[in-house]
């Protein structure tokens, strides 16, 4: 037996073991995550800070007291019309069912019944007692119950990332010096320190940028629900604003539920399709003139695998999973550029653009090092 055919399992193994984990774990990585991520985020201003002569720990407190007053403020301001909407989303979504079955015509009314009494007369041809049928008794409460349980969990979530995003930057670069004097090549520190500056600077521009772009379709599709007149217009407006850090999904989303709200508010028809179509509107001017302009040509990945990303993050870490996959994804593509034999794997992650250019890039390199001269 030879090392390929033992080699293929144990990858196998290991990355069934790994999902495993990523699933158990789910609650003790995801706030690890975000606090990492937020750590990359914020170095290069830390260190900027740093310089004028401030002390780590301050700019730690600092960092984590504006993140913990944003998170206040938030609550403060939004929680009341976000927490209503989610209270009456279930709500809706009945409502909306029973306008779809009161509208039925008498012809598939008719067809139904024809086939559930063909049902019962093929049940009941051998002659048989017909079974006792179990009802199950349905709580309406049950979602808003959910909400209640799952919302000191989300709380003690954010609080350990926020504690480990302190306690990170209170430590300022230890962790990676640590890591680094570690590497027993210089070249290859050297490589190293290259690698957490450009995911560092990468990150920043990516989350910075996506962020205002972010707030800014928040407050435009908040404003087109005001201008329509959806009573919870705030609500909606900050439900864009959060589920447009989600690639595909969010905004789909996002315009179904402010649809299912305008039906609930207005009943006819025309309205709620209104209000889903200035929905995408706004989304599709996001996604395909504002981001293009101000994100894409710093983050150039492949559509189809950053989908598959989202959704397997989804799977395994639901929501905040669906918002970590893109920041998760770029620090793997940029370890990938930068390490020679990953190469052929950062540009699978890149689409055609990106790729043509990392080409282009290693030919400047290599006539750079040659000492040619570019003509």
């Amino acid at each position: 037996m030879n090392q390929k055919s033992v080699a293929l399992p144990i990858i196998g193994i290991f990355l069934i073991l790994l999902i495993y984990g990523l699933v158990h774990a789910a609650s003790f990585l995801i706030p690890v995550t975000a606090a990492i991520l937020a750590y990359f985020v914020l170095s290069r201003p830390r260190r900027g800070l740093e310089r004028l002569g401030l002390p780590s720990g301050l700019v730690a407190i600092g960092f984590t007291g504006l993140i913990i007053s944003l998170i206040a403020l938030s609550l403060f301001y939004f929680s009341s019309p976000v927490s209503m909407m989610v209270r009456d989303v279930p709500n809706l979504i009945e409502n909306l069912q029973d306008r779809i079955g009161a509208t039925q015509s008498d012809t598939i009314r008719a067809v139904a019944e024809a086939a559930e009494a063909v049902d019962n007369m093929i049940e009941n041809s051998d002659g048989s007692e017909k079974e006792t049928v179990e009802v199950a008794v349905v709580d309406k409460d049950t979602s808003a119950r959910h909400i209640l349980t799952l919302a000191p969990q989300l709380v003690s979530q954010l609080l350990f990332a926020v504690l480990l995003l302190f306690f990170l930057l209170s430590s300022g670069d230890f962790f990676l010096q640590r890591a680094i004097e570690n590497i027993a090549h210089t070249a290859d520190k050297t490589r190293a320190l290259e690698i957490v500056a450009t995911i560092e600077r990468r990150l920043g521009r990516y989350l910075g940028g996506i962020t205002l772009i972010n707030a800014g379709l928040g407050l435009a599709i908040g404003g087109a629900m005001f201008a329509l007149g959806v009573n919870q217009y705030i609500a909606i407006g900050v439900m864009a604003f959060a589920l447009n850090f989600i690639p595909y999904f969010g905004g789909l989303a996002g315009a179904c539920i402010a649809a299912l709200v305008a039906s609930a508010q207005f009943g006819a028809l025309w309205t709620p399709l209104l209000v889903f179509a200035v929905y995408m509107g706004c989304t599709s001017i996001e996604g395909q003139l504002v981001t293009p302009l101000l994100i894409s040509r710093r983050m150039h990945l492949n559509a189809p695998v950053l989908f598959l990303v989202v959704a397997f993050f989804a799977y395994i870490w639901s929501v905040i999973g669906m918002i970590v996959a893109v920041p998760l994804l770029i620090v793997a593509k940029i370890i990938l550029d930068e390490i020679e034999p990953m190469r052929h794997l950062g540009r699978f992650l890149g689409d055609a653009q990106d790729s043509d250019a990392t080409v282009a890039n290693h030919m400047d390199l290599e006539i750079l090092r040659n000492g040619r001269k570019v003509k």
